[in-house]
C-alpha cells in the first residue's frame, strides 16, 4: 500500500447515470458520499432522464436514444468507462490502482457511465475507453449509484491511506 500519494485535484471524475432515484434513504447515502469524495476530487453527478414514451421503442432504439444523451455530455478528450456486466472486476486496492494511473495519466476528466435498464448502444461501446464490473450479481440501476460512489470514496482512502477501508 501506498503512502499518502499525491492525488490530481484537476482532474475531474463524473458519474453518469440514466433515470433518478426516489428512495429517500439511498439519496441521502449518495449524497453523503459526495460530500466526502469532494475532500479528495471535484465530482459530479449527473442524472439523465428517463426516455419517454419508451413503449414504442424497441431495446435497441431506446440504447440508442439513451447513448446519444450520454455522448452528448462527453468531451473527445474524457476517458468514458462503463459501468458493465461483463467489465473487468476488481477487488478495492486494484480499484484505487485503477484510479491513481488515471490521476497520473494528465487527463481531465474521468467519466463513469450506469446505463438504462438494457444496458449500452453500439455507439457508446463504441466509444468507451474501458468497462468496469462491480459484481457478477445484478443490482438495481439506484443501488449501483450508491455502490460505485462508496467504492470511489474508499479508494481515495485507500490512496490516502486512511483508514476508512478497514472499518
Amino acid at each position: 500500500m501506498r503512502k499518502n500519494e499525491i492525488v490530481n485535484l484537476s482532474m475531474q471524475i463524473k458519474l453518469i447515470a440514466i433515470g433518478k432515484t426516489d428512495n429517500k434513504q439511498l439519496l441521502a447515502l449518495i449524497e453523503d458520499y459526495q460530500k466526502r469524495l469532494g475532500f479528495y476530487i471535484k465530482f459530479n453527478l449527473e442524472i439523465i432522464p428517463d426516455i419517454k414514451n419508451v413503449k414504442h421503442l424497441s431495446e435497441t432504439q431506446q440504447k440508442e436514444k439513451e447513448g446519444e444523451l450520454i455522448l452528448a455530455k462527453t468531451l473527445k478528450s474524457d476517458v468514458l468507462i462503463l459501468l458493465d456486466e461483463n467489465g473487468k472486476q476488481m477487488n478495492s486496492i486494484a480499484f484505487s490502482n485503477y484510479l491513481q494511473k488515471h490521476l497520473n495519466s494528465g487527463i481531465k476528466q474521468l467519466i463513469f457511465v450506469i446505463g438504462g435498464p438494457y444496458g449500452f448502444s453500439d455507439a457508446i461501446y463504441k466509444r468507451a475507453n474501458g468497462k468496469l464490473g462491480l459484481s457478477q450479481m445484478t443490482f438495481s440501476h439506484q443501488m449501483v449509484r450508491l455502490f460505485f460512489i462508496e467504492q470511489l470514496y474508499r479508494g481515495f482512502t485507500i490512496l490516502k491511506n486512511e483508514p476508512y477501508h478497514h472499518r
